[in-house]
Parts: C-alpha cells; sequence; structure tokens
C-alpha cells in the first residue's frame, strides 16, 4: 500500500493468527482498490469495465466518503482530478486500518496500536503518539495521548506537495502539517487530507467537524491547537 504498517498487541490471549488477518486483509485492500494495479476494481472502474452500480460494497461505501468529503470542502478534495485516474488513496488508507483495527477488536484484543505510515489506531491506552515536526526529521512538534482512538496527519514532508487542491488544480501549500484526532482512522484520515487540501480555511473547517481535534502547523510556522486535542504527559506509554 506504499507505507510501512506495524501493529503491538499487549493481550497475550490473543495469537498470531489476529495478526496475520490483519495483514491479509491489507493486502486485499491493496489488490482490490490500488490505483496502481491494472486488475483493480478500482482501475477497472475508471477504465469503465464495471459500471459503478456494480462495484463491491466495499468500493461503493469508499466512494460514498469520496463524495461526501468532495462535497463538504466544495470540490477542494476530490478524488478525480482532471488529467489523472480516479484515486481514492485518501479515503482507502484510513478506511482500511480502521477495518483491521476492528479485526483485531473483534478477536479480542483490548489493548493494541496499529501504525501504517504514522497514522495510528489504538487501544486500550492511553499512549503517547508522536507528531513528526513539519521541517525537522528527527524531531515531533508534539506529543499526543490518546487511549481509545486514532490520530492521523498530512504533511509535505514525506511526498512533497502531492495533495492538490480540486478546486485550483494546484498543490496545497497553505499548511506545514495538519493532525486529526477522532474515533476512527476512516474520519481521521480523510479529515486531515480534506483539510490540508482546503489550505489555511482548512484548520477551522476540521476544528468544526464533529468529534474531530486539530493540531496544525501553517505556512508561517504559526501552530493551531484545538482546546480538546489531548497533549501526552510523561507518563503515557509511547506509541510511535
Amino acid at each position: 500500500m506504499g507505507f510501512p504498517v506495524s501493529l503491538r498487541v499487549d493481550d497475550a490471549h490473543v495469537g498470531e493468527e489476529a495478526a496475520d488477518a490483519v495483514f491479509a486483509w491489507l493486502r486485499e485492500v491493496d489488490a482490490r482498490f490500488s490505483p496502481f494495479r491494472a486488475d483493480s476494481e478500482v482501475c477497472q472502474l475508471d477504465r469503465e469495465e464495471i459500471a459503478r452500480g456494480d462495484v463491491s460494497a466495499d468500493l461503493d461505501e469508499v466512494l460514498g466518503l469520496c463524495e461526501e468529503y468532495r462535497v463538504a470542502t466544495g470540490g477542494a478534495f476530490d478524488v478525480r482530478l482532471p488529467g489523472r485516474g480516479l484515486d481514492p488513496c485518501a479515503v482507502v488508507k484510513g478506511w482500511s486500518v480502521q477495518r483491521a483495527a476492528e479485526l483485531l477488536t473483534a478477536a479480542g484484543a483490548r489493548r493494541f496500536v496499529l501504525n501504517a505510515g504514522g497514522d495510528v489506531v489504538a487501544s486500550g491506552g492511553p499512549w503517547r503518539v508522536g507528531v513528526r515536526h513539519p521541517e525537522q526529521a528527527d524531531k515531533v512538534c508534539t506529543v499526543a495521548e490518546l487511549t481509545d482512538g486514532a490520530i492521523a496527519t498530512s504533511a509535505r514532508y514525506e511526498r512533497g506537495d502531492h495533495i492538490v487542491d480540486g478546486r485550483t488544480g494546484r498543490p496545497a501549500t497553505g499548511l506545514l502539517s495538519l493532525s486529526v484526532v477522532a474515533s476512527s482512522l476512516t474520519v481521521a484520515d480523510t479529515v486531515a487530507t480534506a483539510a490540508f487540501a482546503m489550505g489555511a480555511e482548512g484548520v477551522e473547517w476540521a476544528a468544526g467537524r464533529a468529534g474531530c481535534e486539530v493540531f496544525a502547523v501553517d505556512a508561517e510556522r504559526r501552530v493551531f491547537r484545538t482546546e480538546g486535542f489531548a497533549v501526552a504527559s510523561a507518563q503515557t506509554r509511547t506509541a510511535a
């Protein structure tokens, strides 16, 4: 899926088969939803080899979320940018990792951390989750406290200006980094990406989303943090 995934489970009664199920699911998602694999369902839909009404229930759910956030951002978040193929990865990542966390819960796991490229789902905390400094790779700009929920960050430091504002067709450069804490990674990751695409105005937009807390650094190096964004204490266990 283009990013490293790590899993820590602290429940002794949960066997390795639970972890195997997590990684099997993520491999399945990559095969079905990757815009870079010609035989994926996403690519087949993009080439109109299958009709929108004939897609799987999973892809239908993902596409529904894509449209919901396109409308909510006035078109800033758009998985169908001109000159590009259908690319729902901004939704698929958080959605699929959240599903993986639900597999762990169903298997009886109560204390775990699932880290997908720096986006984290955690249970049974509190855990300390470091948010990388947007300009200094060896430092963090804050450490969030997470008990049962998720945190996702959108930024420019790993892949450059890869997030495009669908309203203009140009890279979004108003922010350096934006992190969202929410009850699920589906929400946290999609809101973070959508808000980043909106630029500086995305901070207030994300903060206004139900159940979301925000930490952001704009292009002028100003820091914004909503009141409910919990900063970890020294006693909290480290997750990432």
